[in-house]
């Protein structure tokens, strides 16, 4: 029976985990490239040489010592996101809103404690949440005010858009948007929803909520398929360009739309997950192999790989 439903998953042509890592990272991602992906202090800074847009940074806390005059180096700001550098999955991830003297103030309105958010920045620093649980660096980075495109169907926080792309080419999209499950977070795991994007369109469809399929917002009870991402051109491009910046053949790109700035870069990720392949109910394997065959002209540029993979991939 295991070996009937794995054959019929390589004939839809569902990439399994073992042929992405072998296959794919391995195959395709120079280990000496990785830290270009894995460390977003060195992101944000290729990110400007090629003019790719990112939020801000405001600053880096590199030692304990400098936790104790965190809000000097706030400078006044407001709202803000604390993150590992070198983090993955969403893990070490805090948005604040607001502060005042009792602590600081979450996108749902939950107050996080002075004393509780210094030790999660202590911790940060200690690697807790980095990929080679090695000591790490924290970032506070600008807030994100979201475009307004996805407000009907997002519980507070910070929609974004991932795009899988292989050699340059764009090969599959989803958005990840925020429930109240997820505390406001765009992570799948902590039960953000996943809804496919057309390639050839920008139109959502297909979501999915920890797996299962689902047509209507949990929390607002909004639909989530039929909605035109803007901006969708240009941020086909900033996908299709993180070749060009890192070397790196397979990544996953991920992006939000600003209301002011439209589309930034959050971040890039040498090991894109699978869960991209349920939110569109299609394989990625057949179309990492279509990439493969495609004529060598396509791969003349960014803009030569988008409008190949826009009329190649429809959904």
């Amino acid at each position: 029976m295991i070996w009937k439903i794995a054959r019929e998953l390589r004939e839809a042509g569902v990439l399994g985990m073992n042929r992405r890592n072998g296959d794919y990272i391995m195959g395709y991602n120079p280990r000496s490239k990785f830290p270009l992906v894995d460390d977003k202090v060195l992101t944000g800074k290729i990110a400007m040489e090629f003019d790719v847009p990112m939020p801000p940074i405001l600053s880096v806390l590199e030692t304990h010592s400098q936790i104790e005059r965190f809000e000097e180096r706030l400078d006044g700001t407001r709202e803000f996101v604390i993150k590992p550098a070198r983090g993955a999955g969403g893990s070490g991830i805090i948005l604040v809103t607001d502060w005042n003297e009792n602590g600081f103030i979450k996108p749902s309105g939950e107050l996080v404690p002075r004393l509780e958010l210094y030790h999660h920045i202590s911790n940060t620093l200690s690697g807790i949440f980095s990929l080679a649980g090695l000591p790490d660096q924290a970032i506070v980075q600008s807030l994100v005010h979201p475009d307004p495109v996805f407000s009907a169907v997002s519980f507070k926080g910070v929609p974004d858009i991932r795009i899988v792309a292989f050699r340059g080419v764009p090969v599959m999209a989803m958005t990840r948007l925020p429930t109240r499950a997820s505390d406001g977070k765009a992570n799948l795991h902590r039960g953000a929803i996943g809804a496919g994007i057309g390639i050839a369109d920008g139109i959502t469809r297909n979501a999915v909520l920890k797996s299962a399929p689902i047509t209507h917002h949990p929390d607002s009870g909004n639909p989530v398929d039929g909605i035109q991402v803007p901006y969708w051109e240009k941020m086909l491009l900033t996908a299709a360009r993180s070749y060009d910046m890192t070397g790196m053949g397979y990544t996953g790109v991920d992006q939000v739309i600003d209301r002011d700035r439209g589309p930034v870069v959050l971040e890039l990720n040498a090991r894109p997950g699978l869960a991209v392949q349920i939110a569109n109910r299609v394989g990625l394997w057949g179309r990492l192999k279509r990439v493969e065959q495609a004529p060598s002209q396509i791969f003349s540029s960014a803009e030569t790989r988008v409008v190949w993979a826009r009329e190649t991939f429809r959904r």
